[in-house]
């Protein structure tokens, strides 16, 4: 697994502001849409292309588009809802399926309870959009779960990562032999111990939509 921590003082700027307790949910919103449009511009730099024909007010060149199929988002709920609009500001034809990924409390192993994909994912390149990477268990199931499908390319997003969540990611998806890259706003110190990332910005789906879960 390949990971990429965008250093921008754009991206700087905008995870401070997420961070700030005094951040209200509208504003966290947007700054989550701004930021995300940021990370996907990195993150899509494999994405696939093939030579389009394209008429000028001059001439005919060649450029390039999207391959076919189309690369799919798939955000995890429900937090990754909120990433979601800047992802496709950027890749708008691309399409869409969600994955909703929790841990069971007991076995601490992560478990799907709703889904919307293609039953078919060959051939396929996956941006998986979550905000918080703390212990890595649901972004490396969601992961799992689309190479079952056949996805044979995935890249993750995510704000903020914190270090034990990068190495158990990269436990869970190296033996599974398809490429994976993580792309973050920044890695943090830890999680502490009820697995909060430290200096972390709380709960991202309670920031994002005011809702206790």
């Amino acid at each position: 697994m390949e990971l990429r921590v965008i250093e921008h003082p754009l991206v700087a700027h905008k995870v401070s502001l997420l961070r700030d307790i005094n951040t209200a949910s509208a504003t966290f919103r947007q700054l989550v849409d701004e930021l995300v449009t940021l990370l996907a511009y990195e993150a899509t730099r494999e994405v696939r292309v093939e030579p389009v024909e394209v008429v000028t007010p001059i001439t005919t060149t060649t450029g390039v588009g999207l391959s076919r199929p189309r690369p799919l988002v798939v955000p995890i709920l429900r937090a990754g809802l909120g990433m979601l609009e800047g992802m496709m500001r950027l890749m708008p034809t691309a399409e869409v399926g969600f994955v909703g990924m929790v841990r069971d409390e007991e076995t601490l192993q992560p478990f799907t309870y709703a889904e919307r994909l293609p039953k078919d994912l060959s051939g396929r390149q996956c941006y998986v959009l979550d905000p918080m990477l703390a212990t890595g268990g649901s972004l490396g199931g969601t992961v799992q779960f689309l190479v079952d499908r056949g996805a044979d390319h995935i890249t993750c997003i995510c704000l903020i990562a914190a270090p034990e969540g990068v190495e158990h990611l990269r436990e869970l998806v190296d033996p599974i032999g398809v490429p994976c890259t993580l792309v973050c706003a920044a890695l943090d110190e830890r999680l502490n111990e009820v697995g909060y990332i430290v200096p972390g910005l709380g709960d991202a789906g309670d920031r994002l939509y005011g809702l206790a879960q």
